[in-house]
């Protein structure tokens, strides 16, 4: 696709513990098809997505990390220049919860720019809130979401339940911060415009008070 068919190009990362899902949610959002087993992550994956939002082509550049502890040093690098990062873990698992929020967080904050964008996601949720192969409640996450500052979305990639809301959430957020960044630039642009000819007109008074 050439530049010209979309309007941007925004980089997204998938993190968080190997078997949370996130190879799934990522081919289950590109293209529609779900595989109950799928092999590891080994490195990083790469899938690219164009979607529509608010009337604009954005071109997601979509990368799905390994979760296991031995790649976590050759994907930190990938980090950089990321708009969103997607921290997934599994519902039906404690564990990768816990290091959503005690390993994968503070990797974001060491490593993503302060203007990335992020979403909690808890994966696999086609489980019901009272079933006993939850481990974590929508609750629970939410909370946590709201306690680091970043969107809750549950999802399943099994069942396709709110995956495409988990990426199309994450990319408003992103424009929305973006188009704000370039508001509040032009607004400082003109306001530096117009100090620039108040001091040139300043400049020219003074010139001609120097003649008299």
């Amino acid at each position: 696709m050439s530049s010209s068919n979309f309007h941007a190009m925004r980089k997204i990362l998938l993190i968080g513990d190997s078997g949370v899902g996130k190879s799934c949610l990522l081919v289950r959002f590109v293209d529609d098809t779900f595989s109950p087993s799928f092999i590891t992550t080994i490195g990083i994956d790469f899938k690219i997505k164009t979607i529509d939002i608010n009337g604009k082509k954005i071109k997601l550049q979509l990368w799905d990390t390994a979760g296991q502890e031995r790649f976590r040093t050759i994907t930190t690098a990938y980090y950089r220049g990321a708009d969103g990062v997607v921290l997934v873990y599994d519902v039906q698992d404690e564990k990768t919860f816990a290091d959503a929020r005690d390993v994968w967080y503070n990797t974001i904050m060491e490593n993503a720019l302060p203007e990335c964008q992020l979403i909690l996601v808890g994966n696999k949720a086609d489980v019901d809130s009272n079933e006993a192969g939850r481990a974590v409640s929508f609750e629970e996450g939410e909370s946590l979401a709201k306690s680091l500052g970043m969107a809750f979305v549950e999802a399943s990639a099994k069942t396709n339940k709110n995956v495409d809301e988990v990426f199309f959430t994450l990319v408003k957020m992103i424009e929305e911060k973006l188009e704000g960044k370039e508001g509040a630039n032009t607004s400082e642009e003109k306001k530096k415009s117009k100090s620039e000819k108040v001091n040139l007109k300043s400049s020219k008074k003074s010139k001609s008070s120097d003649c008299c």
